[in-house]
């Protein structure tokens, strides 16, 4: 494989999604709404100001699993069909270059947009407050931004995986928003469905692994237990085994949902 035609690729994506203000636009939204919820967050309750870094992630975090996801499908849906539609894809495949490194460009140009406009946009939205976060607390803002990077990641491989396999481009939409439904929103009813059914007869650890089949949850257990306010808030200490909620564990998760729905979809491309 040769890495020099992958970084061409790449940097051509890239500059696309800075051409359009793709990048610049997605990181705008994330400031804008980072700096609302750390400093209004406490609205309800009758405060306003930053009140502690735990409850704007808390609150960031739920904004997050909706947001991320679906930008990163929306990125990556049409990223081979959308080509092939346009007659672009024979062209390029016509050239002394392989799928692999097509497919891999395309990810590494998505990926780089895609993680430049989270870590600007979050970090932008806490800037101004900059001055009264600790050094532990900004370690553990810098953690979110990291793990909501990932998440976005491996949205944006099954985004891949789609657009590889999906006949034209509205089918590649209509799979791409089905699939953010599922993730987001039916996932986590469907198992707290499974559990209340059981009557408690799914153990803890079947349970734990089950959560590990949605990205979504995986960002969720990486922010909770990273916090002890945030295990209390939850409640999850009690649940879930301490095997399962090891970081390195659940990044490792992560990085499986990263490198898993490439794969399927580079073997569907070749």
């Amino acid at each position: 494989m040769e890495w020099r035609q992958v970084a061409v690729i790449a940097s051509k994506e890239w500059r696309d999604r800075l051409r359009n203000r793709w990048v610049l636009a997605v990181a705008l939204v994330f400031a804008v709404f980072a700096l609302a919820i750390a400093y209004f967050g406490a609205a309800q309750q009758g405060q306003v100001g930053f009140h502690g870094i735990e409850a704007t992630i808390a609150s960031l975090a739920s904004l997050v699993i909706y947001l991320v996801p679906l930008i990163a499908l929306i990125l990556g849906y049409d990223t081979i069909v959308g080509e092939r539609e346009r007659g672009a894809l024979e062209l390029l495949l016509t050239m002394p270059i392989s799928r692999l490194e097509v497919l891999l460009g395309k990810y590494l140009g998505l990926a780089a947009a895609l993680t430049s406009a989270t870590a600007i946009g979050f970090g932008a939205g806490l800037l101004p407050l900059f001055s009264e976060l600790s050094v532990a607390e900004g370690w553990r803002y810098a953690g979110f931004v990291g793990s909501a990077v990932l998440m976005g990641l491996a949205f944006l491989s099954i985004a891949m995986l789609i657009s590889v396999w999906a006949r034209d481009r509205v089918r590649a939409s209509g799979t791409a928003l089905a699939l953010w439904f599922f993730f987001v929103l039916v996932f986590d009813l469907l198992l707290m469905g499974a559990l209340v059914a059981s009557q408690g007869g799914i153990s803890s650890g079947v349970f734990a692994a089950l959560l590990m089949l949605n990205p979504a949850d995986v960002f969720r257990l990486l922010n909770v237990f990273s916090s002890d306010q945030a295990q209390g808030m939850y409640g999850l200490a009690t649940v879930m085994p301490s095997a399962w909620t090891h970081p390195g564990v659940l990044v490792a998760v992560m990085l499986g949902w990263m490198l898993l729905p490439f794969y399927f979809a580079h073997r569907r491309f070749s």
